[in-house]
């Protein structure tokens, strides 16, 4: 399995790219659409995704769990894609979320404010002025996204393998750059750890379904580190009652081969409804 994750600046070509390298690769393209129809099949409500979608939350929206549930669900829907093989992602955090994997080659594409601020004028239908507060406050709402989800500088360049202006490269060329990189970095040994690693992760998900949604067991800032099918849980409990009740939950996934908890004991530990 080899995978590409595309970030962009508005109005960088960012969807024309993806489609053509996809095309290209003949890879399945997931894009926004996509991953919202897996997280609305699992429960997650359109309001929920509309308020935290490549945006940094408010204050209020940064204590509630929807917070957290927002991004379990959504790390659920691209590792269940990126499970798959063979995807070409664009945007929803994916490079943050799948960037260690081995098989991953992610990509940022920018272009000068100049060149975007005249495609933003034509895709809106709007004056100079107008395009500029539009392109500023989509920046601004995606670097938070990524700074606040992630702890992650969006436009960093160390954060990508490849970056490309497409003030001057075509889509085309760019999934031809893409590509001709692509098959020079990945191999299949990556793409056989890549494939573990994945299932691991994918398992550690349904671990967090079974204890955090299914069971309701309270255990805050839960995760679940999964390698070869052995769960070590950490987070937060306010009993010891709790952390047996969460080992045993995790016991009833299937394929779980042992459960590890590192949950530390807070006495009175409350969060946010």
């Amino acid at each position: 399995m080899a995978i590409v994750t595309i970030s962009r600046e508005l109005a960088a070509l960012g969807d024309e790219t993806a489609h053509e390298l996809a095309n290209l690769l003949k890879y399945r393209f997931v894009d926004k659409h996509g991953l919202e129809e897996q997280m609305k099949k699992l429960g997650v409500n359109e309001r929920k995704i509309e308020k935290y979608d490549e945006r940094k939350p408010n204050l209020f929206a940064s204590l509630s769990q929807d917070r957290d549930d927002y991004l379990h669900y959504l790390k659920t829907a691209i590792f269940s894609e990126a499970g798959q093989g063979n995807r070409v992602f664009i945007g929803r955090g994916c490079t943050a979320i799948l960037g260690d994997l081995p098989a991953v080659f992610s990509v940022f594409l920018a272009a000068p404010i100049e060149v975007r601020t005249e495609r933003v004028k034509g895709y809106f239908h709007c004056d100079e002025h107008r395009a500029r507060q539009i392109i500023e406050q989509s920046d601004h709402d995606r670097a938070g996204f990524h700074r606040y989800f992630f702890d992650q500088k969006w436009k960093n360049p160390s954060n990508y393998h490849l970056t490309l202006n497409t003030g001057i490269l075509h889509p085309e060329l760019c999934a031809d750059i893409i590509k001709h990189a692509l098959e020079r970095t990945i191999d299949e040994e990556k793409e056989t750890r890549s494939a573990l690693m994945v299932k691991d992760r994918i398992l550690g998900q349904q671990v967090l379904q079974r204890i955090l949604f299914e069971k309701n067991i309270q255990v805050h800032f839960l995760e679940a580190r999964v390698s070869s099918g052995a769960v070590t849980l950490f987070g937060v409990a306010n009993s010891q009652a709790t952390i047996a009740a969460a080992v045993q939950a995790a016991k009833e996934v299937p394929v779980v081969a042992s459960v590890k908890p590192e949950i530390q004991v807070v006495q009175e530990y409350n969060i946010m409804p």
